[in-house]
This record gives C-alpha cells, sequence and structure tokens, in this order.
C-alpha cells in the first residue's frame, strides 16, 4: 500500500422491480439498481473492475465480474459522485447483491470499495 490511504468510497444503491420485463411463471424476476459512487477521500480513484456475488430466496448463486461498469471506467475526483443504472434477472422474487469494485489511484496501487449486500424484492413481497 501507498503512504497515502486509499480514497474512502461510499456506495448509494436504489433497486427497482421492472413488472413489464418480468416473467413470474417462467421463473424471471427484472430488476434495475441504480449506484452512487461517491468518493470522500483525498485524490481521485478510478474504477477498474466489478465484482457481484447474487443469491436468489432458493440459495442459487449468480457470480459477474468485469472490467468498469455499463462500458465505463470512471475517474471519480475527490468529493465528486458517479451514478450509473444496471440490472439482473433472477428467479425467484426476492435476492440479494453484494459485491466490490477495484478501484486505482493515482499511484498505481488498487484497493476494494465494498457495497453492501441490498435486497432485490418485488414490491409488498416483505411487510
Amino acid at each position: 500500500m501507498s503512504a497515502n490511504s486509499p480514497p474512502t468510497i461510499k456506495c448509494n444503491v436504489v433497486t427497482h422491480y421492472i413488472e413489464e420485463q418480468s416473467e413470474p411463471d417462467s421463473q424471471r424476476y427484472v430488476f434495475s439498481y441504480t449506484i452512487t459512487i461517491r468518493n470522500l477521500g483525498k485524490g481521485s480513484a478510478k474504477l477498474l473492475s466489478r465484482y457481484w456475488l447474487i443469491t436468489d430466496a432458493n440459495g442459487k448463486r449468480l457470480v459477474i465480474e468485469g472490467e468498469g461498469v455499463v462500458g465505463e471506467q470512471p475517474e471519480i475526483k475527490m468529493n465528486e459522485e458517479y451514478t450509473y443504472t444496471s440490472g439482473t434477472i433472477i428467479e425467484t422474487p426476492l435476492g440479494v447483491m453484494q459485491g466490490h469494485y477495484v478501484m486505482g489511484i493515482e499511484d498505481g496501487e488498487t484497493f476494494k470499495a465494498e457495497v453492501s449486500p441490498f435486497r432485490l424484492a418485488i414490491p409488498n413481497i416483505l411487510h
């Protein structure tokens, strides 16, 4: 690690069930998620890659890994944020998604920015 601590990255997630694209009779539930990544540290950080673990209510797990997000590797400057929307399909009306981003800083070091688990759920399934 470098002498400087890596930037502090905070992620906020908002999910939506996309009813018109879902087919519950075929065990197809479509969700979008909008993530805002905020850099609260010193210096800028570039989002290099992502890792997601998606688990449905049956315990089925799907791992998604790849470069950047939505075709981009954004550089997020100090006190700035980057927001994007993506989506996923699971076989149950309830699931959980969690993961991290690998971020790069100016000296070439990398660090993980964790994304806390968030729920994928059709409306009114949980009371």
